[in-house]
């Protein structure tokens, strides 16, 4: 029998409503920092690659870490996780509200909030409803609480620029410290009761669940397409508003501060849809091809983006479009993992493949700032994002998602 009990210690709306809630928060508020670019470095005087930099560091601590975050969620329970979380969030925002040097700014953003971000998000969360949520209802839950991080981003964008506009970034900072320490009492809210005693990992061990996820072709597809996706999002995140800012000496309309919220703020609104729809077609259909369709999608928009005249409204259309895509990948990939591996080590297996996400990540936002710095435009990394989408939609398309067929009970 497997290791995960036949009475579930959560019930499955407890479990989307609070779940949704911290994902919600902690993807909600790190969405909003692309906002917070231009009048840090113009504040302190640094350039735009020491912002980019601390946002990829972040990635790069979040990806790195979540695999030993879920192998302690598996082993131990989500709730204690959680709770370190929440603090390390609302710790990582006040320190970059008062840190007036690089070296401490990038400590408290990209350290902390990366740290933060390896027990609030997806991981963990996806880990809770793979012990909790019926099987046959897995893939459609994780869409639910993809959706909330994507409701997330869409009421944070513009209440972050509403408290950049009224406070400023500093005082900003703040109050959105207080907002994540919310984190915290949601987590009590997902301690799941009888975890202790339901939770037998039966024959199989960690590092034996990592190497056949290791040696296994689709996880290593997976991965590979998943690096694409944290480069294309990220970089959209952290440095759209930014470039549109740098186009209204030739188109004045698009430079505008309201265009860039009001984008930003649609792809988290189209998000709630596209993630959603992806978890109710990943129960009906293969998943590998809708990843596949998705990452090809994503390269055709950002190609029309870029070929049509910038106006407000292509900018909007191309939000829209991006957001429907956004995190459509999450469920789905996750969902594939769940079922080829089962859920011992789900949230040991999520964080592994999203490890590569965020090298993605990484990338997505240092090349933005590094490259623009250097060229003073932002053309080559936009043709990079364009490529890697074509790769990530070829790469997807000989997944396997049969279970593995084991002697050992997983």
């Amino acid at each position: 029998m497997s290791h995960i009990t036949a009475k579930a210690s959560l019930t499955m709306k407890q479990v989307l409503i609070f779940g949704g809630f911290m994902v919600t928060m902690s993807m909600g508020i790190r969405h909003g920092f692309g906002l917070f670019n231009l009048p840090i470095t113009s504040a302190n005087g640094w350039g735009r690659e020491t912002f980019a930099l601390t946002i990829a560091l972040q990635n790069l601590i979040w990806g790195a870490v979540q695999p030993i975050t879920g192998a302690l969620a598996d082993r131990y329970g989500a709730f204690k996780i959680m709770v370190a979380g929440g603090v390390l969030y609302a710790l990582g925002l006040a320190g970059m509200a008062v840190s007036t040097d690089i070296m401490n700014f990038t400590l408290a953003g990209g350290l902390l909030i990366g740290l933060a971000q390896t027990a609030t998000t997806y991981s963990v969360v996806y880990g809770i409803l793979g012990r909790n949520v019926p099987a046959d209802k897995r893939v459609w839950a994780m869409g639910i609480a993809a959706a909330a991080g994507s409701f997330g981003q869409f009421l944070m964008i513009p209440a972050e620029q509403g408290l950049l506009s009224a406070f400023g970034a500093q005082d900003a900072l703040l109050m959105l410290a207080l907002m994540a320490s919310l984190m915290i009492p949601t987590a009590f809210m997902l301690r799941e009761k009888n975890f202790a005693h339901s939770h037998n990992h039966g024959d199989q061990t960690i590092k034996q669940a990592l190497k056949e996820a290791i040696s296994n072709p689709s996880f290593r597809f997976l991965t590979l397409g998943y690096f694409v996706c944290g480069f294309q999002v990220v970089f959209i995140a952290v440095h759209l508003a930014p470039y549109l800012k740098d186009l209204s000496t030739s188109y004045p309309a698009v430079g505008a501060p309201a265009v860039a919220t009001t984008a930003l703020a649609l792809i988290g609104l189209f998000n709630i849809f596209g993630t959603y729809s992806s978890g109710i077609l990943g129960q009906r259909f293969p998943k590998r091809y809708l990843l596949s369709a998705i990452y090809l999608g994503r390269s055709i928009a950002i190609t029309a983006f870029l070929l049509l005249p910038p106006t407000p409204m292509s900018t909007y259309i191309f939000a829209a479009i991006m957001g429907f895509l956004w995190l459509s990948t999450i469920p789905l990939t996750n969902g594939i993992v769940a079922q080829i591996f089962g859920v011992k080590y789900l949230t040991m297996l999520s964080g592994l493949v999203f490890f590569s996400h965020q090298l993605g990540s990484f990338c997505g936002a240092f090349l933005g700032g590094y490259l623009f710095d250097l060229t003073g435009s932002y053309s080559i990394v936009w043709k990079i994002a364009i490529g890697l989408g074509v790769f990530a939609f070829l790469v997807n398309l000989p997944v396997k998602e049969r279970a593995l067929q084991r002697t050992v009970n997983a």
